[in-house]
């Protein structure tokens, strides 16, 4: 029963949102308690999960989130990523620009925390989505998902990928070789398929785009300080010096992710290379830029929509954490894990299909991918010996299935709604339906890796 009323719980958040234009900050909240009580777990236990969930959400992204909304602002203000903009759609073209960030958000970011790469990519697809035309919203939205998520679950440093390869016993090497041609085989047709479909009408602007009030006020507020200091003649930093706040902090991360897989990591490299920290070098960064490049007034300004923009984040995002957290408190990791079972000299292709499933029932019901990722390796680890499957062949269709339609059980899909500026249905389409495409684009190629290996 439990597994039906988490589908019910979910089913009825979807609905409440699209079909009768509830607050998702309500609709979440009411399927959490249903969920809750459902299963048994009480009123103050119920009570307690939501409680927990978010603040457990905040403790982990708040800050991340914080800073990386305000960074955004900030550079807004400067005017840095409308050049960045203009810059790479001179040097690509529009029709290049979707498989460029795809790409290089998959193999060159993923040391970086998924929900990082999503507060600072964001900012730079709303920028360049007019340059591809009235759907470029909805193409950039659908390659920034599948370039950050396909690299978090095949591509070494990835924390879904590491997690699969340390469950497995995987060496990372090999992980890496094989994740890196995978990742970016999956993205590239994921990409383009996706591509096709938004040219066939599968987006609709009208529909599908809502961006909050305080984020469009933001941006329109950037708009105006920019066209102002050019018509000042007030010199704006130059792109590359203005671009530093990101650039520092990506450099930070990378750095002490690759220190602790190496080996050599100190607490004095941990310290540098946390996230938030890094963050708060690159925050620290872009308001000494716009202190001097802008007026004070314009800098608090700035500021002050960054903070009015990240107030609903926060909201959205830790409600999310909530459902998470409540269904966590049940028995359905349990359940689902005790539906499966492997047989003894499976072909390769069952073993494949078999370990793709179980992640993705994980995965649509918990709602974390590295969860699904981490627990159903921990399924399928005991029987690995008997799949007849090569062990990196399993580890990359766990990936594959953990990756599997990201839907509102997950804080990412709010903080993925809030910044792209769209709607619950356009995050479906450009999130959910993207992740679902990209899992199921990932399984041909494996089992064709299969075969060669």
């Amino acid at each position: 029963m439990i597994v039906l009323h988490a589908t019910i719980a979910i089913a009825a958040v979807v609905g409440l949102i699209i079909i009768l234009k509830i607050d998702p900050v309500i609709s979440l909240v009411v399927g959490s308690l249903y969920l809750g009580l459902a299963s048994g777990l009480g009123l103050e236990s119920t009570i307690t999960a939501i409680i927990d969930g978010f603040g457990s959400i905040m403790a982990e992204v708040g800050l991340l989130i914080g800073f990386g909304v305000l960074i955004g602002a900030l550079l807004y203000s400067m005017g840095a990523l409308q050049r960045l903009v203009v810059l790479l759609i001179r040097a690509l073209g529009p029709r290049r620009l979707p498989y460029a960030m795809a790409a290089a958000l998959t193999t060159v970011f993923p040391s970086i925390y998924v929900d990082v790469q999503l507060v600072l990519a964001a900012p730079l697809a709303r920028s360049a989505a007019p340059e591809l035309g009235r759907n470029g919203l909805g193409l950039l939205a659908g390659a920034l998902t599948a370039g950050i998520l396909v690299g978090y679950v095949f591509v070494v440093p990835g924390l879904g990928t590491v997690s699969i390869a340390g469950l497995l016993d995987i060496p990372l090497a090999t992980m890496l070789g094989y994740g890196l041609v995978i990742g970016t085989l999956t993205v590239l047709i994921t990409v383009l398929l996706y591509s096709v479909l938004v040219r066939f009408g599968f987006w609709n602007p009208d529909k599908d785009e809502h961006a909050s009030e305080a984020l469009l006020e933001e941006e329109a507020l950037a708009a105006d300080m920019t066209d102002a200091d050019e018509e000042s003649g007030r010199r704006l930093p130059p792109l590359f010096l203005a671009l530093l706040p990101v650039i520092v902090p990506l450099v930070m991360i990378a750095f002490g992710a690759i220190a602790d897989a190496a080996g050599f990591s100190t607490s004095l490299i941990a310290f540098i290379g946390n996230p938030v920290f890094a963050l708060f070098v690159g925050l620290l960064g872009a308001y000494v830029l716009a202190k001097v490049s802008l007026d004070r007034d314009r800098t608090d300004e700035a500021m002050t929509k960054g903070f009015n923009t990240m107030g609903q984040i926060l909201l959205i995002t830790g409600v999310g954490g909530s459902l998470g957290e409540v269904i966590s408190s049940t028995d359905l990791q349990d359940v689902l894990g005790d539906l499966f079972s492997a047989e003894a000299g499976a072909p390769i292709i069952v073993s494949i299909l078999l370990a793709w499933l179980i992640a993705a029932v994980l995965h649509l019901a918990i709602g974390s991918i590295s969860v699904a990722a981490i627990t159903a390796s921990g399924i399928i680890g005991p029987v690995l010996g008997q799949l007849g499957a090569p062990v990196v062949i399993i580890g990359l269709a766990i990936g594959a299935g953990a990756l599997f339609a990201l839907q509102v059980n997950s804080n990412f899909f709010w903080m993925f709604q809030t910044l792209l500026g769209v709607t619950t249905r356009g995050a479906l389409k450009a999130l959910t339906f993207v992740t679902a495409l990209a899992s199921v684009v990932a399984l041909p190629l494996i089992a064709g890796l299969s075969l060669v290996i």
